[in-house]
């Protein structure tokens, strides 16, 4: 049975200070709610031990916003996925399309990057989704189906079960537009079908699938009630805790 999940990527954001506040905050709002999704929160790198700290005294999950693709060795300024699990890293991000944009990263390295985490028992949630002229000009389920042949399907089913996927349409990440509940239900179960076709009916059916763009306190609902969108990659408005909050109650 696949899991409804609320995921706050907090980007390169926040002092220490600011990040430890606002983790505190979020688990004191939520700790003793009753809660329909499982909580985790993103925050740069260096906050990770921090908020694992935080993790095991509250009901939030954690997760890093990106790996290296090496195991280990002369790559300065990266980190390794066994670095990560040393901090008690549940999740990571994979394959953010500004991890795509800026920094040229391909769905091989991509594939990579994934071997290294399932290598440790971390979960990625692993991104996909199309540009604006992709999608105007009606390339966007091939983009889509591209990303997962490339960057996914190369697992078995036993290594499969452990993603979480995450369509994030770039043309609505920061930019306040939204895609449509229709939009974005049709592309969740657009994906959700290339994986019963590479995994079968039932692993497609225990696929957690995310909605991230612009997803805010206001429109978190009416999204997450569609039936193949099972919660948010949640960008800015992670960073307000009343408003995350409220998105982790739209359930």
């Amino acid at each position: 049975m696949r899991k409804n999940i609320v995921a706050g990527n907090w980007k390169m954001n926040n002092t220490f200070q600011e990040a430890e506040e606002l983790i505190s905050v979020i688990a004191d709002n939520l700790d003793e709610k009753e809660l329909a999704c499982e909580v985790i929160v993103c925050p740069p790198s260096i906050y990770l031990e921090m908020s694992s700290d935080y993790a095991e005294e509250s009901i939030l999950h954690i997760a890093a916003q990106n790996v290296s693709e090496f195991e280990n060795g002369a790559y300065t300024g990266e980190i390794s996925a066994s670095m990560l699990k040393a901090m008690d890293v549940e999740y990571c991000i994979i394959g953010h399309s500004e991890r795509r944009k800026y920094f040229n990263e391909t769905n091989k390295q991509l594939s990579e990057k994934v071997g290294r985490l399932l290598d440790n028992s971390i979960a990625p949630i692993f991104c996909i989704g199309e540009l604006l002229e992709e999608r105007e000009s009606e390339n966007h389920f091939e983009v889509v189906k591209t990303q997962l042949n490339e960057g996914l399907f190369n697992l078995n089913s036993d290594e499969f079960s452990n993603v979480v996927v995450a369509y994030e349409p770039v043309w609505a990440i920061g930019t306040g537009v939204v895609a449509s509940p229709e939009q974005a239900q049709e592309m969740h179960s657009y994906i959700r079908g290339l994986i019963a076709e590479k995994y079968g009916a039932e692993a497609a059916e225990n696929t957690t699938i995310l909605y991230g763009g612009s997803c805010n306190a206001a429109n978190a609902a009416t999204l997450f009630a569609n039936p193949d969108v099972d919660g948010g990659l949640i960008g800015g408005a992670s960073l307000k805790p009343d408003d995350f909050v409220k998105i982790v109650e739209s359930f």
